[in-house]
């Protein structure tokens, strides 16, 4: 096992990027996915972060798209409350993610409208994205960064 930049220990699934698609690679590593969860405490608010963030274009402008709707469409296990969120955004590489987080207009213009105070109990962390196992070849395929946008 190897520890990866992020902190979080991985059992190869990463380590390498074989199945990763060549249009997919990025000269920065590979694709890394953000996790956002957490407890939403004033929902006006972060709705209103949430339009300043899709105007911004930061994601956009980074790679980055979400993955899934924030809200759960079930609870397999646990309990959860009524105000989780989780949401996932995939981003062309850690670099890429990092770009997102601190720019300054995320920094000084996008964050601050959730905080002070807090609109949300929220964790924020990035994992390497693993490759698509051989048993899902041919029925399933990463979406590729065909086009890494500018800056890029």
């Amino acid at each position: 096992m190897r520890r990866a930049a992020c902190g979080v220990l991985l059992a190869g699934c990463a380590a390498s990027q074989a199945g990763v698609p060549a249009a997919e690679l990025s000269p920065e590593g590979p694709p890394v996915l953000m996790i956002v969860s957490g407890v939403t405490l004033d929902r006006d608010r972060m709705a209103a972060y949430s339009r300043a963030l899709a105007e911004s274009r930061l994601y956009e402008e980074a790679g980055g798209y979400y993955l899934n709707a924030p809200r759960p469409v079930a609870v397999f296990e646990g309990e959860v409350p009524d105000d989780f969120v989780s949401l996932i955004v995939r981003f062309p590489s850690r670099a890429a993610a990092e770009r997102f987080w601190r720019s300054e207009t995320y920094q000084r213009e996008i964050k601050p409208l959730r905080e002070a105070p807090s609109a949300g109990d929220y964790t924020v962390t990035v994992y390497e994205e693993a490759p698509v196992p051989s048993y899902m070849a041919g029925r399933v395929t990463p979406p590729a960064y065909r086009d890494a946008g500018p800056g890029r």
